[in-house]
């Protein structure tokens, strides 16, 4: 894991990009996206409201004349109706498939020709598109994904190909790839009610009966303008944006958007296990997975010495679990826990760790049960605090200087609960935090026993 959570952020978002349009692939945990420091003054972001209830969000940065461009929906894949899971991500693919006026694949191949780049990604929580280009290519890209937004075209003739695309990707990224698929289990046996527990992606046999007129469906409900965030960062101010946004996304018409709904998950007092076994296996590990508080239902106060604890159990070569672990005991060959509480709902922490050469798994999950006992119980000291929040805080400055990393950042803290002002705040949030909070935020979350345990083993491992 990252040292901080601004840096696990800028990494998750990054990730989720890089797998685009290919797929939106489940996380080891919930959907993540802690959040990012943006100074004052230095690249504070300006935002306004459309007339239609489109959200601007504008960070300038002058630096070079480039911009990111992203229009950020408040729809994934846990909005999708039971029964059609990977309805999100399948519209996703569908968006590159034209309009009346840029044809099917034509998007991508006019921004590239114009010197830039562009893709998409979806989680749980949102789905979102984007572009790099340079300065004067703005107002094109602009025009271009407006139209996408309330213009799609779709036909049998580009839709049944394109779920052959993504049934192929599941087969190719998740199903021949043990580590996915144990993550896969683990998350749906952590949630065992809420839709977190189902892929983005989707459940095979749902997959493949996806629907020309479920997308269509799925598009007129959920994009639209009041449900949508235009995050714009780089070259350019909110007076010389506005305009732009007035007149390629003012002018599409508003529609009502269903209520965000969600199942809660039950209440649960059961240790789970989830062990895989498989050939392809050639390096096992461990991992286990509680339940957490998001930002947005974090009730307790939780969530923040949540991202503390992180940092001083798995920023890196001095954190407890690398120095107990690999360093001193010499278990495993790397260990982490992890924390991301950007989510609608709620969300997870997760620890785990790969053994060392010719160390049992059983060996391995007892150290790392006791380090996690040992936190719940003795907790942590003011010191251990206070440099983890020097190593965060120091992060969350340097990484603000990113051109992208800004507009990623807030376009998923927005479509999750939060507000900009959680967001620059969130530099004044970590410094807040104290000893007593981290530990009595691991005594609450870490001291639970209805947690997943997944074990990823070879084959011929008869030991576990």
């Amino acid at each position: 894991m990252s040292a901080s959570s601004l840096v696990r952020r800028l990494a998750a978002a990054g990730a989720l990009a890089a797998l685009s349009v290919a797929l939106a692939a489940p996380l080891a945990f919930s959907p993540a996206t802690p959040a990012l420091a943006v100074e004052k003054g230095v690249f504070f972001p300006e935002t306004f409201t459309l007339s239609n209830g489109m959200q601007v969000v504008v960070v300038t940065n002058r630096r070079v004349p480039v911009v990111t461009h992203m229009v950020w929906y408040r729809v994934g894949a846990a909005d999708e109706e039971r029964g059609v899971s990977g309805i999100a991500h399948f519209l996703e693919h569908l968006m590159f498939k034209g309009t009346d006026t840029v044809p099917a694949g034509a998007f991508s191949r006019i921004v590239a020709k114009n010197g830039g780049r562009d893709n998409a990604f979806t989680s749980w929580d949102y789905t979102a598109y984007y572009q790099n280009v340079a300065r004067d290519r703005l107002e094109l890209v602009m025009k271009m994904e407006a139209d996408r937004m309330s213009n799609l075209r779709l036909t049998d003739q580009v839709v049944y190909p394109e779920r052959d695309v993504i049934i192929e990707e599941r087969r190719q990224r998740i199903e021949n790839e043990p580590a996915d698929r144990i993550g896969e289990q683990v998350n749906a046996t952590l949630y065992v009610h809420h839709p977190y527990g189902t892929p983005v992606i989707g459940w095979p046999q749902e997959m493949s009966t996806l629907t020309r007129e479920e997308a269509e469906r799925f598009y007129k409900t959920w994009y639209t303008p009041n449900n949508a965030i235009l995050v714009v960062a780089g070259d350019v101010s909110a007076e010389e944006l506005k305009p732009l946004a007035e007149k390629y996304y003012g002018t599409i018409p508003a529609r009502a958007v269903p209520e965000r709904t969600r199942v809660q998950e039950p209440p649960i007092s059961a240790a789970r296990r989830v062990i895989l076994r498989d050939d392809e296996v050639r390096q096992p590990s461990i991992r286990r997975n509680w339940l957490a508080p998001s930002y947005r239902t974090d009730k307790d106060g939780h969530a923040y010495p949540l991202e503390v604890l992180s940092e001083i159990m798995s920023g890196g070569p001095t954190s407890r679990l690398y120095r107990s672990l690999v360093v001193d005991q010499r278990v495993a060959t790397s260990a982490y826990l992890g924390y991301s509480p950007s989510a609608w709902d709620v969300s997870s922490i997760g620890a785990g760790a790969t053994p060392a050469a010719g160390v049992p798994m059983d060996k391995l999950e007892s150290a790392l049960e006791a380090e996690i006992q040992k936190v719940v119980e003795k907790g942590v000291t003011e010191e251990e605090v206070a440099t983890a929040k020097k190593r965060m805080l120091a992060e969350a400055a340097f990484a603000r200087d990113s051109l992208t990393g800004p507009a990623q950042a807030l376009g998923a803290a927005l479509a999750t609960g939060q507000t900009i002002d959680d967001v620059e705040n969130w530099p004044v949030r970590i410094d807040a935090v104290t000893a007593d909070q981290v530990n009595a935020a691991a005594r609450a979350v870490l001291g639970k026993t209805n947690h997943v345990t997944g074990l990823l083993l070879p084959l011929q491992d008869k030991g576990s």
